[in-house]
């Protein structure tokens, strides 16, 4: 007669895939975190100022660089400067497709303050109902 000995439930978890997994995702963000952060080098003016709010739609930002080109970080070449022109077509058709998102303009500390009313200027042609000023804070003292 034999007796059977009934198998009990395994009550572990084997974590060493979950491991495997979160190291490669790890290696992954450390990878592509410093490409994501790419853009037109401008040094922006220091002003005591207020975060803005988080909402769920990417900002569009425009920059000007010191020598008063115009960027944007939306569609193509965001590292090739564009026209007057390109900048109001590319907003327009932007604020066409997804109304409300956010808008900013990136000023350089050393451009000419009419460059940065020029910029508005042309966001507000382009149907943009309000913009945001990007500024760095103050240093601690």
């Amino acid at each position: 007669m034999r007796v059977r000995i009934k198998k009990q439930p395994m009550s572990q978890i084997n974590v060493v895939p979950y491991i495997d997994v979160m190291l490669v995702l790890l290696i992954i963000f450390m990878i592509t975190a410093p490409l994501l952060s790419q853009g037109v080098k401008v040094e922006l003016p220091q002003a005591p100022s207020e975060p803005m709010p988080a909402t769920d739609k990417e900002p569009v930002i425009v920059s000007i660089d010191q020598a008063g080109k115009f960027y944007i970080n939306y569609g193509e070449d965001q590292d090739e400067p564009i026209t007057a022109q390109a900048l109001t077509t590319r907003i327009g058709a932007l604020i066409k497709y997804q109304p409300g998102v956010p808008v900013y303009v990136k000023g350089d500390s050393g451009v000419p303050y009419g460059k940065v009313v020029v910029v508005m200027a042309l966001l507000q042609s382009a149907g943009v109902k309000g913009v945001g000023l990007v500024t760095e804070p103050p240093p601690e003292q």
